[in-house]
């Protein structure tokens, strides 16, 4: 079972989907809908400067435990941060973009190690 714990809907299209395409259905293969409450890191504001703020990333919020027979599609930036604890952790991979250059799904998942 996969679930999303993102934001938003993770479509899934076929290897042959070309980007630029505004339609949204030629060659989807599957819409994973997001579950309630999104996986995040946590933040910690430091301070900063005019240009950039320092911020120290820190642990996953809502992310469920290790379950047999579960993985999660995540944020990148969540999946980096557990990558060596984590081998249930997905992101979506291979991004479809619309004309206008905006992701509207991707190709595969992949498990980043």
């Amino acid at each position: 079972m996969i679930l999303n714990l993102t934001p938003h809907p993770i479509r899934l299209y076929a290897a042959e989907r070309e980007d630029g395409i505004d339609d949204l259905e030629p060659h989807l293969r599957e819409v994973i809908e997001p579950e309630a409450t999104p996986a995040r890191l946590a933040t910690i504001e430091l301070g900063g400067g005019i240009t950039f703020e320092l911020v120290e990333f820190g642990h996953a919020q809502n992310l469920p435990s290790r379950r047999d027979g579960h993985q999660y599609i995540v944020s990148l930036v969540v999946a980096l941060a557990l990558a060596d604890r984590r081998s249930d952790l997905l992101v979506p991979y291979r991004e479809v973009r619309n004309s206008s250059g905006t992701v509207i799904g991707c190709r595969s998942l992949a498990q980043p190690v």
